[in-house]
C-alpha cells in the first residue's frame, strides 16, 4: 500500500503530487497498463523483442563530437 506523509502546511495538491510521484516510482501505472487487456504470450515476446531492439539502436547511436 502507497502512503504519503504530509506536513501540516501541505496542500491536497501536493499530496496528489506525491502520491502519483510514489505510484510511478512503484510501477503500478506500467502494471495497471499492462493488465488492461490479455496479451498473447507470441505477442508479449514480440513487443519484448521490440522494445529491446529499440534499446540496442539507441546504444549503437553515435554521438558527434564538436
Amino acid at each position: 500500500m502507497t502512503e504519503v506523509r504530509l506536513r501540516d502546511e501541505d496542500s491536497l495538491e501536493r499530496a496528489l503530487k506525491l502520491f502519483k510521484r510514489k505510484l510511478q516510482k512503484s510501477g503500478l501505472f506500467g502494471e495497471l497498463r499492462r493488465r488492461r487487456h490479455y496479451v498473447k504470450p507470441s505477442e508479449a515476446r514480440a513487443i519484448k523483442t521490440a522494445a529491446a531492439e529499440r534499446r540496442k539502436r539507441k546504444k549503437k547511436v553515435v554521438k558527434s563530437e564538436w
